[in-house]
Order: C-alpha cells, then structure tokens, then sequence
C-alpha cells in the first residue's frame, strides 16, 4: 500500500504533509486503501504515464470546436433529406429533436467523468475505472472495430463526393486522402487541433448561409419570387406514410425511422474526452464543451432539420437519390427550385471537408482509445508506444494499414462485403451510448454511496441526474430492439438488415463474459470504486482560471 501511496503523491492523489487539511484527508485516504481499491494503482500508474508520454497540444478552442463539429458533417448536409422523405418535416423535426436531447446527457455524463479523469480513451477508461474491466475489454474492441471500418468509409465517401467534378479510377483519392490522414495523425497533436478547428469554422459558415438561404426562399426572396412558408407541411403534410401504411401506424413508423437517420447524424458527438490527457485545462476545457452542447444542437441541428422540412416537399424524388455528392442535399434541390445556381459546388466543397474531417477525426479517437485499451492490458503493449510528438505511432498505423478495406468498393463483390461491414458498424455506436449510460449512472451512484457532494467536490457535476440519463438509456435501449421493426414486416425479410441491427451487442456480450470468466473480473461495488483519489488530485492541481478579455466576452463557440 505504500508503493501506491509514493505513485499517488507523485500525480498529486494525496496532499503533501505540508498541506492545511492533510491529517483530516491522510485518514480518509488511508480508511479507503484499507478496503483494498485494487484499481488504484493501475489508474494511478496509468495517469502518471500518460501525463509524462503524451503532449498536452490541444486548447479550448480546439476541444470547443471539436465538439461541435461532431453534430455537423454529411449526415446533416446529405442524409437529412432521406430523413424528410421517411417522415416528413414534423417526423424527421421530432426525430431529431429527441436523439439531440436524449445525446446531451450522453454528452454531460462523459464530460462530468473526463473533467474528473482526464485519460485518454473516453468512456472505455471510465469503464475500467468505475464499472467493470470486462465492459471496457467488450466496449473498447467493439469502438475499436467501429473506427477500423469508418475511417475507410469517410475515405470512400471523400472519394465519391470529387465525382461531383471530375471522373477518375476513385483508387486515387482514396490513397491521397487516406495518406493526408496518415500524415495528419502522426504530427503534432497541435496540428489536428488547428485542421479541425478550420473545418470547424468551415462547417458553422456553412450552416449558417443554408439557413439563411432556406429562410430567403422560404419567404419569396429567391429567383423565381416564390413564397413556400408552411405549404409544404400542409401539402403533402407533416408526416409520410410510410411503405403507404395507411392511418396513423403508416405514420407513426415514419418517424420511428427517422430515428436511423439522427442516430447517423449524431454519432461520434461522444467523442469530446477521448484525447483529455493531450488537452491543455482538461477540467476546465471539457465541462465547457459539454454546458454548450445542447445549446449548439439547437442553434446548428434541430434548427437546420427544421428549415430542410420548410424547403424540400418530402415527396420530392431527389431526396431519395443516394448519390453521396452535393446533388443528393436537401438544400441544393431547394436552391434548384429556386432557380439558385451556385450552391451545389460551394456545398459539395464543404462537405468534401467534412468527409476527410471525420475520417481525421475517427483516427484520432480510434488511436486514443487503442491507446487507453493499451495502457490497461487490453491490447498489446506496443500500442503504448509513442514518437518524439507525443503521438501512439503504432495506434495509428494500425488504422493506417485497415485503410486499404477503402480499395474493396473498387471491386462490386467485395463492395458488398464491405457495405455488410458498414451495417454492422452502423449499430455501434447506439451500444456505446447505451455503455456510456450504464457507466455514468454506476459512478453517480457510486458517488452517492461514498457520500461524496458531486456539486461541491467534483470538478464539474452535470445536472438533472440521474434522471436524464435513465430517460435516454431507456430511449436507446428501446431503439436498439426496434431498429430493425422492417425486417418482421410481412414479405421485408432482410438477413443483412437483420444482422446489422442485431448484432453487436450479441457479440459484446460474448466477448464481455468470456473476457470476465477468463480473467475473473467483477464489477465493482459501489464502495470501492477509486472517485475519491481523483478527487483529490483535482484538489491539489487547480487549473488557471483564464478571464475573458475584450472581444471575447461575446465569443459563444469556443472561448
């Protein structure tokens, strides 16, 4: 127990002997290593290597921006008008409305767990810690799988998205762009901040002059003088009967499919804590990034959704067009009918951006959380190693080689196989959701148990929990069994639908009892879950407290 307490004092876990209340927290520390957190010094040693391998190159702004740009990217600026034409304006608005709010408190437990402990890896170290190793063993392989196919798929989306002005063998962009990403990853973790950043801004320009534009159509303002207002949801309506259903199960459907399509949309919004230790003030720069995700959902997506559905008619024919290329935008059909020229080309130079960022961005997340499942003996221990820049070099070769599943949509059999792939991913990210619930709610719990004021002691404390969080987690759940209602539909049986929407979490919890009957894990008690060590270390450790200055006081984004 005394090797522990010398790792602890070196991060800053216990207070020095100098420190004003160190006897009152020296017996409170030494009644909690009497019970034999047998996690505490793995965390610990954990932390102190992180801290001293990793390079704390990303800012505030860089974590401000990177969480935003995860609600934006090709499923708002593409898929939101397959959305409209499942649903309608009303479905695909409530659709989203309710996916954006049920993801905030996804986004607040993360965000509450990442400013207490700022590992690299996200919600799969925070398993480690306050739940059970088996899950994030099960977790962690099924994200690690996830980002294996993404990345590919961004570069095959990227690859596509280029068609839109000039025809070559799509093997070329798929080798140029998945090199830029290489190259990208292994620099400076400055250098991805700084990119992100950009496409960020890039992003947010764009949102706002589609919406301005929607809004000028709407009201008359375009080419052809035309005033839409709400004719759209009058004729033909605010809902879609969907598969020609009739009444209100036709559309009641429609919206529950629309849930594909937010799902898509919001995926990867998680990922704000899962480059923490390379963030500079993680505990002042998270909690941040986590208070205005909501409030950035409303202003750049559910508004946006709503104004697609003012625009578009849902039973336009182009919505349904998948041509993964800007002419597939619900906003370039409207600017279409409108008689507006030029935004096909400045949305498809947009979203050509947003394609390689979240590729970029995946390759960030894939690498950390390989990087955390390392650090923990979940993965092989030269993934821990790093370059003169901080950065897990093999975490990200790794990524770099399963690149090449891109060149499999070069062939039309393997295409198939690789689209099988991308169904099955597809799902994963509605299990991470529901693990990062199931998380949460056992370190609030565990909170509770220990007597710990989460308000007062911790960092940051999200709020409206835990009730939020049991809302969404029964929200997700339901989806889950849900996602694939098709398929028991009368003459849709679809075996590729089935195994898409079913499988993963089959197949996590295979991976999850066979990790926890081979290593003998359990989860652990309430009790003895290791909060209290952190939270001392944030104690002794407290971050600059930066005033805002000038300008700055009106910067809602990032300062």
């Amino acid at each position: 127990m005394e090797s522990t307490r010398i790792i602890h004092s070196k991060i800053g876990l216990y207070p020095t002997a100098n420190s004003p209340d160190s006897e009152r927290r020296q017996e409170s520390n030494t009644q909690a290593d009497e019970k034999g957190h047998n996690g505490d010094v793995e965390t610990a040693s954990a932390q102190l290597e992180e801290i001293s391998v990793l390079k704390q190159g990303l800012h505030q702004r860089h974590i401000q921006m990177i969480a935003l740009a995860g609600t934006i990217g090709t499923g708002l600026f593409l898929s939101s008008g397959q959305a409209i034409a499942t649903a309608g304006p009303l479905g695909a608005f409530l659709a989203y409305l309710i996916i954006g709010m049920t993801v905030s408190s996804v986004i607040f437990g993360v965000g509450e767990m990442g400013a207490l402990v700022p590992l690299n890896g996200g919600v799969i170290r925070y398993a480690e810690i306050f739940c059970d190793p088996a899950l994030a063993f099960a977790n962690g392989w099924n994200q690690i799988y996830s980002y294996l196919v993404s990345i590919p798929s961004e570069l095959v989306a990227a690859a596509v998205i280029v068609e839109f002005w000039v025809t070559v063998n799509n093997a070329i962009w798929i080798t140029t762009f998945g090199a830029l990403m290489v190259i990208t990853a292994l620099l400076f973790v400055r250098v991805y901040g700084e990119l992100e950043f950009f496409f960020s801004m890039l992003k947010i320009m764009l949102i706002i002059g589609i919406n301005i534009m929607a809004l000028v159509i709407t009201c008359g303002g375009g080419p052809n003088h035309v005033a839409i207002g709400f004719s759209y949801w009058t004729s033909p309506g605010p809902f879609v009967q969907y598969l020609n259903i009739p009444g209100s199960l036709g559309r009641f459907l429609g919206f529950w499919k629309a849930f594909d399509s937010a799902l898509y949309a919001y995926s990867g919004i998680e990922n704000i804590t899962v480059a923490a230790a390379e963030t500079k003030n993680p505990r002042t720069a998270i909690p941040m990034a986590a208070r205005r995700i909501f409030i950035r959902i409303l202003l750049f997506y559910i508004l946006t959704i709503f104004m697609v559905g003012l625009v578009v008619p849902s039973d336009d024919p182009n919505l349904l067009n998948s041509t993964d290329t800007a002419s597939q935008s619900p906003f370039v059909i409207a600017a279409r009918h409108a008689g507006i020229k030029v935004v096909p080309s400045i949305i498809n130079a947009v979203v050509l951006t947003s394609a390689w960022s979240s590729g970029n961005s995946n390759m960030l997340g894939g690498s950390r959380i390989l990087f955390g499942m390392a650090v923990h003996g979940h993965a092989p221990a030269i993934v821990k190693r790093t370059n003169r820049f901080g950065i897990p070099y093999i975490a990200v070769a790794v990524y770099g080689v399963f690149m090449a599943l891109g060149y499999m949509t070069l062939s039309s059999s393997a295409s198939t196989i690789f689209t099988w792939l991308q169904d099955i991913v597809s799902i994963s990210t509605l299990v991470n959701w529901i693990c990062i619930c199931i998380v949460y709610l056992r370190f609030l719990y565990g909170c509770w148990k220990q007597g710990i004021d989460r308000h007062r002691e911790l960092p940051w404390a999200a709020p409206f929990q835990p009730y939020t969080t049991w809302a969404s987690l029964v929200v997700f759940v339901l989806l889950f069994f849900t996602g694939g209602f098709t398929t028991f539909m009368k003459g849709r049986w679809s075996s590729e639908t089935f195994i898409a929407s079913y499988i993963n979490l089959p197949l996590m919890i295979v991976v999850y009892l066979g990790y926890k009957a081979l290593m003998k894990t359990r989860m652990l008690p309430l009790e003895d879950i290791p909060i209290r060590p952190f939270i001392e270390s944030a104690r002794r450790n407290p971050e600059p407290v930066v005033k805002k200055r000038g300008l700055a006081k009106f910067n809602f984004l990032w300062a």
